[in-house]
């Protein structure tokens, strides 16, 4: 049997430009030597975007479940049968109901242990609406699927790693929902993942402050020193090497993210605004805090671009490796831990 890493992916709005990226990726056979891509989606519409993007000669092994997936191919799992009218860059219902079948078939494996991670094709969080999607995003959703108490949104990137404290909540939800026990939370979300993810034997994390200049001593509000500081303390208290808060703005300016491992921020554009700015066509979104591995690239629909093959394939790709090398490492780990006759050598090599 095979020892590749069977990888699901999600095919996101089929108006926008996952199936592109998906499909410039998969088209490079090299990728067959690194896992078995499991896509989760529809022949017919596969079709219509390998026309558009002149990719005659690639085509997927079409399979009925994970199981019997071709692991020198790029695997197909058809998620529905009928016709569906594809409209590229436009938002409407069709785009979403399509986008929800091929995300509840390939969650549903992943929490069957069917596929080892998962790699999700970006979705419009206004169309996926329905009765069976009430929520604010992949992450969300995925979490209730885990049935997880909390996980951490994390943008990964060789160069930075960033997490936030609240995902997708309205600004004007933000500062009730920043509390001490949110920010520890994240904090040990973020401290275990960059240990046993990222092999980060005693991370260095930075925290922001919530207001501008880091609240300037309560002058611009006093949540750093009600909230956010007794958070840091509590969590140096609990072994997590936390530092903060800084202020977002000048800390992404005088490059003070290169002295740590990651950065904790408080809301949702504080932290992927300097994120994508710095790691935009390598940047990764993943889901730390859950059982699996789920990634997917940090951008969205594009429908501005959709179908017009200029849609660059980079963060899903870097998406697709990252999925990989985390459950390489996570299987490692557990082997090690396993093992600890294995560990002391390893520590004997290093040294």
């Amino acid at each position: 049997m095979s020892e590749k890493i069977k990888v699901g992916i999600s095919i996101g709005d089929i108006n926008g430009i996952g199936l592109e990226v998906i499909l410039k990726t998969l088209s490079n056979s090299v990728i067959n030597d690194y896992c078995t891509p499991v896509v989760y989606g529809n022949t017919k519409v596969a079709s219509f975007y390998r026309k558009a993007l002149s990719l005659g000669d690639f085509s997927f092994n079409v399979i009925a479940k994970a199981e019997l997936a071709n692991h020198k191919r790029a695997n197909m799992i058809n998620c529905w049968e009928e016709d569906v009218k594809i409209e590229p860059g436009v938002a409407n219902e069709i785009g979403g109901k399509y986008a929800f079948l091929s995300l509840d078939k390939a969650v549903a494996d992943l929490v069957a242990g069917e596929i080892d991670a998962l790699v999700t094709a970006p979705i419009n969080k206004n169309n996926i609406q329905s009765d069976d999607f009430r929520f604010a995003g992949h992450t969300e959703y995925i979490q209730s699927k885990a049935g997880a108490a909390d996980s951490l949104m994390f943008l990964i990137s060789d160069d930075l790693r960033v997490g936030v404290v609240t995902g997708h909540v309205p600004l004007a939800q933000v500062a009730g929902k920043i509390t001490k026990e949110g920010i520890i939370s994240k904090l040990a979300l973020m401290n275990h993942s960059l240990k046993t993810d990222f092999w980060i034997q005693k991370p260095k994390i930075a925290v922001l402050g919530l207001n501008p200049h880091a609240g300037d001593n309560g002058l611009i509000g006093n949540e750093e020193a009600e909230v956010i500081i007794p958070a840091i303390q509590e969590a140096n208290q609990k072994g997590i090497f936390a530092f903060g808060p800084y202020a977002a703005d000048g800390f992404f300016a005088n490059g003070s993210h290169k002295k740590f491992d990651a950065v904790l921020a408080m809301y949702h554009d504080q932290g992927l605004i300097p994120f994508k700015y710095i790691a935009f066509y390598d940047g990764v979104n993943f889901t730390a805090g859950l059982p699996f591995v789920r990634t997917s690239p940090d951008h969205g629909t594009g429908y501005d671009i959709a179908g017009k093959n200029v849609a660059s394939e980079s963060s899903f790709r870097a998406a697709l490796f990252e999925a990989i090398n985390i459950v390489k490492r996570r299987r490692e780990l557990e082997e090690l831990t396993a093992n600890p006759l294995k560990v002391s050598k390893l520590s004997r090599d290093r040294d």
